[in-house]
């Protein structure tokens, strides 16, 4: 992948897997707006129409017939799953050939809490521009880096002047209210994706994504973990998490459900400390020493864990490769 684009490894905020929604469009009479931010990649069926025209694997609207500039797109407001920082969109308009939009541009805003329609909709709510009027292309992923966002809770998403999206992915980093987390005074998934942990580095994602490991709730189905090829000398597969905040680890959930007869051998965990994003100076301690796993299973580690004070990143280890759904690391907040 160009550098350019690194962006698109980060978690995708709007993904229905982490509770985003499309709250609203102003028009999706061929396609249903909720599409548009769908998880599985958009397909394309030959000869599938409905009463209204093309079935499409996206969100379209109607042809715009106003020589109004003012109001010449169409637009949505998505919901994001969890607060965050955009650091990317990628605008998906696969198989939309003759019906694609000319442009695209996106406004964020914040509003915390669970505001009702009227109020998001409402002059009172103030929307900032993080993606100017932007060029697209047809049946093609567009690309588009953004920067400055800050903490956001909703997105508009304007078409220019109208046409179909397949799907729309907003790339970026959870932004958790901490203060509220700390006033639970329990145990939190340090790792886990709606905490603002990451996984920004593997060694191998053939098969399954490594943000897949710390989505939550359980695995839908084997593309819904992290999965390695198969292994053909020697070594073994990992990846390296970032804990959304410093914190002691005390339980350790490794969930293998669904893979069968890929699943690892065995697995580790190392943890360290590091003040920036750089992983190459951590000193890693071992935290689960290697361990049996078990096809289709959730595993929990309690007793097995070394006491190892409080930890900024992981290092999961898994022998040789293989796959594995879902990593749980409990702990406290330091």
């Amino acid at each position: 992948m160009d550098s350019k684009y690194e962006f698109a490894d980060l978690i995708d905020l709007a993904s229905e897997k982490l509770g985003g929604a499309v709250l609203y469009a102003n028009d999706d009479f061929f396609a249903r707006k909720e599409n548009l931010i769908r998880h599985p990649a958009p397909i394309w069926i030959e000869g599938k129409y409905t009463d209204d025209g093309k079935w499409m694997d996206g969100w379209e609207t109607r042809r715009r017939r106003s020589p109004r500039l003012d109001d010449n797109f169409d637009w949505c407001i998505i919901r994001l799953g969890m607060p965050g920082q955009v650091k990317g969109v990628v605008v998906d308009t696969a198989f939309f050939r003759g019906n694609y939009p000319a442009n695209c541009s996106m406004e964020a805003c914040t509003v915390d809490g669970n505001p009702d329609m009227p109020l998001v909709l409402s002059e009172s709510i103030s929307w900032n521009e993080i993606l100017p009027i932007s060029e697209l292309k047809g049946d093609s992923q567009n690309s588009f880096e953004v920067g400055g966002s800050g903490r956001v809770t909703h997105l508009r998403f304007k078409i220019y002047p109208d046409g179909g999206v397949a799907r729309l992915r907003v790339h970026g980093y959870v932004l958790p209210d901490w203060d509220v987390l700390r006033t639970r005074n329990s145990e939190i998934d340090l790792a886990a994706a709606e905490n603002g942990g990451d996984v920004p580095l593997a060694s191998d994602m053939f098969f399954g994504h490594r943000q897949n490991l710390i989505m939550p709730a359980f695995a839908r189905d084997m593309s819904d973990g992290w999965e390695s090829r198969r292994r053909r000398g020697p070594g073994h597969d990992w990846c390296i998490l970032k804990l959304g905040t410093e914190g002691t680890i005390s339980r350790v959930e490794v969930d293998t459900s669904y893979f069968k007869g890929n699943y690892p051998e065995s697995c580790s965990l190392e943890v360290g400390r590091s003040a920036d994003v750089g992983f190459e100076s951590i000193q890693w301690r071992e935290l689960l020493p290697d361990s049996k796993l078990q096809a289709h299973t959730r595993h929990v580690f309690v007793r097995e864990l070394a006491d190892r004070g409080p930890a900024t990143h992981a290092r999961f280890n898994i022998f040789p490769d293989g796959g594995v759904s879902r990593l749980r690391l409990f702990g406290r907040i330091e």
